[in-house]
């Protein structure tokens, strides 16, 4: 599979944003999916995870109640709407397919060595 991310940008802390996560080569509807980032001289970090179905999902601490990660399967596609937008959110931020076919659970450790795209950049001003 391949995932390219996108709907990055540069804007002011306070706003809202949306990711978009595009899979080629290979239906995502069976598998979990999720995103992580990574902001300069830091680790990375989980940020959300959804179930194949979208019926469950899980996020850090950080983004709960601001993020929301959701699917559209008949798209091969994953979102990340991203509101109240932090300098702290400030990172390269990554989606992520789940190897396991219809994985129960999915959270952080599932996803760390699953199928990783390039990532889009976001950038919070204050």
């Amino acid at each position: 599979v391949q995932l390219q991310a996108s709907g990055g940008g540069l804007v002011q802390a306070g706003v809202s944003l949306r990711l978009s996560c595009a899979a080629s080569r290979r239906t995502i509807s069976n598998y979990g999916m999720g995103w992580f980032r990574q902001a300069p001289g830091k680790e990375r970090e989980f940020v959300a995870a959804i179930t194949w179905s979208g019926t469950a999902t899980s996020y850090a601490d950080s983004v709960k109640g601001r993020f929301t990660i959701s699917r559209d399967n008949s798209r091969n596609r994953v979102y990340l709407q991203m509101n109240s937008l932090k300098p702290e959110d400030t990172a390269v931020y990554y989606c992520v397919a789940d190897r396991q076919f219809r994985r129960p659970v999915v959270g952080g450790s599932q996803l760390t060595d699953g199928f990783w795209g390039q990532g889009t950049q976001v950038t919070v001003s204050s």
